[in-house]
């Protein structure tokens, strides 16, 4: 499987959970997609995928394949 080369955050501008992460991506100047699943059907299907049937935001996904679900700040800044 190929990977993106660059982190890919699927969301929505409602969720408090992904502009935390948003900001976290953003203070460290790490580039990334952001995708709003409220207007994209294939990514909700994407994350729903993922994360077992679940709607769950931000479903964060790294260019090595890695997945985090709803990290935490500290959880975040880690895998960065």
């Amino acid at each position: 499987m190929e990977y993106s080369k660059t982190i890919t955050v699927y969301g929505a501008d409602w969720c408090s959970d992904c502009k935390r992460s948003k900001r976290v991506l953003d203070s460290r100047h790490i580039e990334y997609v952001w995708i709003d699943i409220d207007n994209n059907a294939s990514a909700l299907e994407t994350v729903k995928s993922l994360n077992q049937g679940k709607r769950v935001l931000p479903t964060i996904v790294f260019p090595d394949g890695d997945v985090l679900v709803e990290p935490t700040d500290s959880e975040l800044s880690s895998k960065l």
